[in-house]
């Protein structure tokens, strides 16, 4: 079996990786000449675990190739994937321009049957306009060519893309034909021979599920967010309380921990296409809107504790910053919750000089000089009025008081992850501050 994925950033890159390891003939196509020389060379780019090996792997054993030409790649291709942006437009809608400009280019070089299946996240309505895209372009040529087209949501954490591809809790597809129902179970079926399920459905349902996915988690980071800091106020141990909800098992534990908020590609822009979505539709999401809101302010929220203890002049302060990343085990930025803090502490007039063991690169070319680079997390704390701790990198979860009280200026720490014990760093001299617990008694 021959597939082609368009798009070689985080989900066309997982996709075709994994699907090259179970034996498929795969071609990942990108205009981005330079992105596709360096994927020859072996250097990918973006930063997932075990990533790297697998496409290496595959490069060598002929079953993954890369290319800038989408029309040499389609001949004896069975299924396209559509694994480009949709950046969010200034009114929070997809901006779907790159995936209809793949379905007209297919619709302009296929020359037998293929399934247009969309893998990027869009909005409900999606697929019919890829259809009505591709069709124009086979007019145009005045040819007859079946085609289908299918939604094929991609449900990835990063950090753990691999496995989730590998072993996913489930594959959702929403297609219209039996023809395209059984060439995508056929392609499947190396994942779900363990019994992970394939789950057909329509393809409005299939758009719908990503959004709501994405929204339901989101939620529950938020709501945990509003929890932690009426903790802090009334004067409950926000841990204590996520342990006795998490135990619920309508509940769960994953999502409840209280931090920073929410960054990165999905929750973020899914949010926000949602609540534009029912705006088209004269719906009011005022939950998911509230969602938004909460999580905004919470991005805020370890800039608002370092006003307080510095009685709101921050400055020509200085602090260390660790993690930059909007989570452990990526080097994703986009939307984190670092970005926010330093723009506040930069407007206040403070310095920082931050770390984070993979985001660095991605960093200077987000923040360049605005902020200075460690090469490691002490260096990081040297001179520093405070550290604040944004990402739980493994790295950090241990914390050498003695090595960093001698090397800061101030023994003050903002944990936004709560990831050390309040009463350990009192006992050691340490003024800590963390989320949803009141550490000042």
């Amino acid at each position: 079996m021959k597939i082609t994925i368009v798009g070689t950033g985080y989900v066309g890159l997982v996709t075709g990786a994994c699907f090259s390891e179970v034996g498929i003939n795969v071609t990942c196509v990108d205009n981005d000449v330079k992105k596709i020389e360096n994927l020859k060379k072996g250097i990918l780019p973006i930063w997932e675990p075990g990533l790297e090996k697998m496409v290496a792997r595959n490069v060598e054993n002929g079953r993954l190739h890369f290319s800038t030409s989408l029309a040499d790649s389609l001949e004896g291709t069975e299924v396209v994937f559509g694994a480009v942006g949709t950046p969010p437009d200034e009114d929070g809608s997809a901006d779907l321009k790159y995936v209809l400009q793949v379905a007209r280019e297919v619709g302009q070089n296929i020359n037998d049957y293929v399934l247009m299946v969309t893998k990027s996240t869009v909005p409900v309505g999606t697929a019919e306009k890829v259809r009505k895209a591709l069709q124009e372009e086979l007019d145009k040529r005045g040819v007859m060519i079946n085609f289908d087209v299918a939604s094929n949501p991609e449900f990835l954490k990063e950090g753990d893309a691999v496995n989730d591809f590998l072993k996913p809790d489930r594959i959702v597809v929403g297609c219209d034909s039996e023809r395209a129902k059984t060439t995508i179970q056929r392609l499947y079926k190396p994942f779900t021979m363990n019994g992970h399920p394939v789950i057909i459905m329509d393809i409005v349902s299939a758009e719908m599920t990503k959004y709501a996915a994405n929204s339901m988690l989101a939620t529950k980071i938020s709501f945990m967010n509003d929890i932690a800091n009426l903790c802090e106020i009334v004067g409950a141990d926000v841990n204590a309380v996520r342990k006795g909800i998490g135990s619920d098992s309508r509940i769960g534990t994953k999502f409840i921990y209280p931090g920073t908020g929410y960054g990165g590609s999905c929750f973020p822009k899914d949010v926000k296409a949602l609540i534009k979505t029912a705006d088209e539709f004269s719906y009011n999401m005022r939950v998911l809107k509230a969602v938004e809101e909460v999580n905004e302010n919470q991005k805020s929220i370890l800039v608002d504790k370092l006003n307080k203890h510095f009685n709101y002049d921050l400055k020509g302060k200085h602090f260390a910053m660790w993690g930059l990343s909007f989570k452990p085990q990526t080097d994703d930025m986009r939307e984190a919750p670092s970005l926010v803090i330093i723009r506040k502490l930069y407007e206040a007039g403070a310095t920082v000089t931050a770390y984070d063991p993979v985001a660095m690169k991605e960093a200077k070319h987000i923040l360049g000089d605005k902020i200075n680079y460690a090469a490691n997390k002490y260096e990081a704390v040297l001179d520093a009025d405070g550290l604040i701790v944004v990402t739980e990198w493994p790295e950090f979860k241990f914390l050498d008081t003695y090595h960093v009280s001698q090397l800061m200026k101030n023994n003050l720490i903002v944990d936004g992850r709560n990831i050390y014990d309040a009463k350990e760093l009192k006992d050691q001299n340490f003024t800590y501050y963390c989320i949803g617990i009141d550490t000042t008694k």
